[in-house]
């Protein structure tokens, strides 16, 4: 009788550590993080309580049209934030030192361009590292913000970016410039319904160097202040 009983007590205990398993598996799945949703780690806009919005220049071609948006910038009083494409940097390190002459900001766009969210973890590591490391390299300056091409991300990637002190951007407004090379639909998607916190993607464009007056005065009329996205991001917390 005690040994069905001591028995009976053993099958209980083994069923009840049997279920805590499965529970445990159930809400938190092996290698799945349980730190919240990746996207909560990345930033696709600034502070909504500021009266902040954000030009974002993704470079990897353009060079002949920059001249013109920093000269346009300066006449506004803007600065923004260019994130660097690394092969274009090798190719064009007296355009990058100007931009940093007229006081932007130089955020990592990665080396050659790849859909990030195809490389594993090693791979993500080395497009930011070498981007990163050769923009220091010829200019001094050490970029804190990566924007991954075409917006195409993974965990690995925002894991390689963290580990490198890199805070992973996106964005809340895109002006699809490279695509739709017409001045009003950029200046419309660049302003249109734009709040505290926008952050708006550009290229260097013919159109979008051509539509920057227009842009910048609208948001001057709407009491917004153009800013380089460090500004507008700081303060929010990310997991």
């Amino acid at each position: 009788m005690k040994r069905n009983i001591r028995l009976t007590v053993a099958t209980n205990v083994f069923l009840a550590v049997l279920l805590l398993i499965v529970g445990a598996i159930c809400f938190f799945p092996l290698g799945v993080s349980t730190a919240g949703k990746l996207s909560d780690r990345v930033y696709y806009e600034g502070n909504r309580d500021s009266g902040y919005v954000s030009l974002m220049f993704n470079v990897y071609w353009g060079t002949e049209y920059i001249p013109q948006i920093l000269d346009t910038l300066d006449e506004y009083g803007v600065k923004s934030t260019f994130f660097i494409g690394g092969s274009w940097a090798d190719d064009n390190a007296e355009m990058l030192r100007e931009i940093v002459k007229r006081g932007h900001e130089l955020g990592n766009h990665g080396y050659f361009h790849k859909d990030q969210d195809t490389l594993s973890y090693e791979k993500n590591t080395e497009e930011i590292r070498v981007c990163g490391e050769l923009v220091y390299t010829l200019t001094g300056v050490q970029p804190t913000l990566f924007a991954p091409p075409s917006g195409a991300y993974s965990e690995d990637t925002v894991n390689a970016a963290d580990a490198l002190g890199y805070k992973t951007i996106l964005w809340s407004k895109d002006t699809i410039d490279w695509r739709d090379h017409d001045r009003s639909l950029i200046i419309s998607r660049a302003t249109k319904d734009v709040s505290g916190g926008d952050l708006i993607l550009m290229h260097p464009t013919a159109e979008t160097a051509q539509a920057l007056a227009s842009v910048l005065l609208e948001y001057s009329q709407k009491g917004l202040e153009a800013v380089p996205v460090s500004v507008n991001i700081s303060g929010i917390e990310k997991a």
